[in-house]
């Protein structure tokens, strides 16, 4: 797209201002597609492990004050009404009320509310009566990644001991012992890329630093990070109409100039953003920003489709031509800033070696260190531009008919890039829907219904069995909406599961059904009056790991089978009121998701027990532990 709204004209004698206009247009277009990109994509990421995104430590500050501390990994967040105190065994010890402290408030479109938070360490000051015996305080708490992705609760433990003066804590620095990966099966991909070159940094010198990033930014130069600005640094090189053609030495200076203010921006930035703990692109996640650049990114494909063109009064474009006219050097100082405000738009696209200077930056206040570091990696990203300057202009491609349709794919593009956006925000659904509409107008363009000419290339039938695939694939996506499916990436796999479904699944809606219990006096009758194994699933509507269980766990065809050989009951504590309370009191659990096993008859297989999310491999583990006893 950049190609086809810039290189074409700069092979032209005039250059006028309205040209290079709509070069920024295609410009901004690509920036925001990115942006997008970047902003989508965080939902797909690599994530730390638990005891690495929230790291526990515990320590007596005071003889009767026990302090914990999670260590918050930048990206990371814990939410207040999460955690949970117990002792074992059970007065052992009194303890006062927790302090904890004070939070931010965000809106989690996960549990659709607004939720308080800490993104920053959290420390939590626990009196504890001094004359007790020996215990066990156990801290529970859930945490999630601003991706998207939410961990489930964590038990962190530590044994206190009696002292004189006051207790003795085994342990300080004790992690949490997660109950299971992270939902969504996710839980042991690590991100290596961030953690891992935090690391490298803090064992390097000064020169060392810089120049593995210096690398670092050269690789990143081969990605579409780097392209966004070759075409306005070309327009830069090229000139206007009344200039003759720059020398190489000129193109040059001009590209090295670009770099530098694209360089000094990154600095600046991500010292920052550093001092101040967050990502560049944190504010991305948020649902109006998402909706906002979805938004954009819409009308700038109509754009691309011809549906209107966006014109600068010609009063604005004289007068910045004039002032740009007075400005001695006037090209340098042009380059300087265009590099400034291009490093500002495409920054977060750097993603891995942005994140680990930053992380590094935040955990040693090294700020010259990493600054550096940035300014090294800008430069690295910058040698394509330097090659493209040198050669003033003379690397780039004509122009010609083929930018037609090269302008017509990165309209979809953007198209696809504002939908993907809005996925964290809608239905699965509407979702659903929104894809096979952009699939059966992909499927048009590509001429997929159009009989095919005699003597058709082998380009044309490429391109018509991609667009037969496409309205296929939004066919699938209809029915997929139409018949109550909710995975995007296989819409049609609930229908499979349904047909499959045996004994205690639902046929009409591939669901398992539960007995609902709404308090111990409830389930104490179902469990006495039980003749065969008791499964009890602890549920709640905002527990994205009961989602996840439901969703990919319960519905596997292996897992359903040996389901339909017990009785299974489940307490909904969505409300949170007092029998909600009671039940999880009941089995120790501050939270779901969690799944008690009982004999026939009512008695408690208390080692077969299963907190937070397991796929279908792990649960059929679980189950035969209790069907083969």
């Amino acid at each position: 797209m950049l190609q086809l709204a810039g290189f074409g004209a700069l092979r032209r004698e005039s250059r006028a201002s309205r040209a290079f206009f709509r070069q920024w247009l295609a410009l901004l277009a690509m920036m925001l597609l990115l942006l997008g990109w970047q902003a989508a994509a965080r939902a797909e990421a690599e994530f730390l492990e638990p005891e690495k995104a929230f790291a526990f430590s515990a320590e007596m500050v005071a003889p009767e004050t026990l302090e914990l501390r999670y260590r918050v990994a930048p990206g990371y967040y814990m939410y207040r009404e999460r955690f949970g105190i117990t002792i074992s065994p059970i007065g052992a010890a009194t303890l006062g009320e927790a302090v904890y402290p004070k939070g931010e408030v965000k809106y989690d479109p996960t549990f659709e509310k607004d939720m308080e938070v800490f993104h920053q360490d959290v420390v939590i000051r626990v009196p504890v009566a001094a004359g007790g015996q020996p215990f066990t305080l156990t801290l529970t708490a859930q945490g999630c990644a601003d991706a998207g992705l939410c961990y489930p609760p964590m038990d962190s433990s530590v044994k206190l001991t009696p002292v004189a003066g006051g207790y003795a804590v085994a342990g300080p620095g004790g992690s949490p012992a997660a109950a299971s990966g992270a939902s969504g099966g996710l839980g042991a991909l690590v991100n290596a890329g961030d953690t891992g070159l935090a690391d490298a940094l803090s064992g390097l010198g000064w020169v060392k630093t810089a120049g593995v990033f210096l690398v670092l930014g050269l690789l990143l130069a081969f990605t579409p990070c780097v392209l966004p600005m070759i075409p306005i640094l070309s327009s830069i090189v090229v000139g206007g109409a009344a200039q003759a053609k720059p020398s190489r030495g000129r193109g040059l200076a001009l590209a090295a100039t670009y770099v530098l203010g694209m360089s000094v921006v990154y600095t600046a930035l991500g010292v920052a953003a550093g001092l101040s703990g967050a990502g560049l692109a944190a504010w991305l996640q948020t649902p109006w920003i998402l909706t906002l650049f979805a938004i954009l990114l819409a009308v700038l494909a109509l754009a691309m489709f011809d549906a209107f063109t966006f014109q600068m009064p010609a009063g604005i474009q004289g007068w910045l031509s004039q002032r740009s006219a007075r400005i001695p050097g006037g090209r340098y100082t042009g380059a300087l800033v265009m590099g400034a405000l291009s490093a500002l738009i495409v920054g977060p696209c750097v993603a891995a070696p942005l994140a680990g200077a930053l992380l590094y930056i935040s955990q040693t206040g090294d700020v010259v260190l990493g600054g550096s570091a940035l300014f090294a990696m800008a430069w690295g990203m910058g040698v394509p531009l330097l090659i493209v300057g040198a050669s003033s202009g003379a690397l780039l491609p004509k122009a010609g008919p083929w930018m037609d349709g090269v302008k017509r794919l990165f309209g979809m593009l953007l198209l696809a890039t504002a939908w993907w956006m809005l996925i964290p925000v809608v239905p699965t659904w509407v979702q659903m829907t929104g894809w096979a509409f952009l699939a059966v107008v992909a499927a048009v363009m590509l001429r997929a219904f159009d009989a095919l000419p005699q003597g058709a290339g082998a380009a044309r039938m490429f391109g018509k069995g991609l667009g037969l695939l496409l309205a296929l694939a939004a066919a699938a996506w209809l029915i997929g909406a139409a018949s109550g499916g909710r995975d995007v990436l296989q819409p049609l796999s609930h229908l499979a599961a349904r047909g499959a479904a045996p004994a205690g699944v639902a046929a009409s809606s591939g669901e398992v059904h539960f007995q609902r219990v709404r308090n111990n006096a409830e389930l104490d009758a179902l469990l006495a009056q039980s003749r065969q194994p008791v499964m009890l699933d602890f549920y709640a509507d905002w527990c994205v790991s009961c989602r996840e269980m439901e969703r990919f766990t319960f519905t596997d065809p292996g897992v359903a089978q040996r389901m339909s050989g017990m009785l299974l009951v489940q307490a909904d504590v969505t409300a949170n009121n007092a029998d909600d309370r009671a039940l999880l009191k009941r089995f120790r659990l501050f939270g779901p998701p969690g799944i008690m096993f009982f004999e026939p008859g009512g008695k408690e297989l208390p080692d077969a027990r299963v907190v937070g999310f397991q796929d279908a491999k792990r649960f059929t583990e679980s189950l035969d532990k209790v069907l083969l006893r």
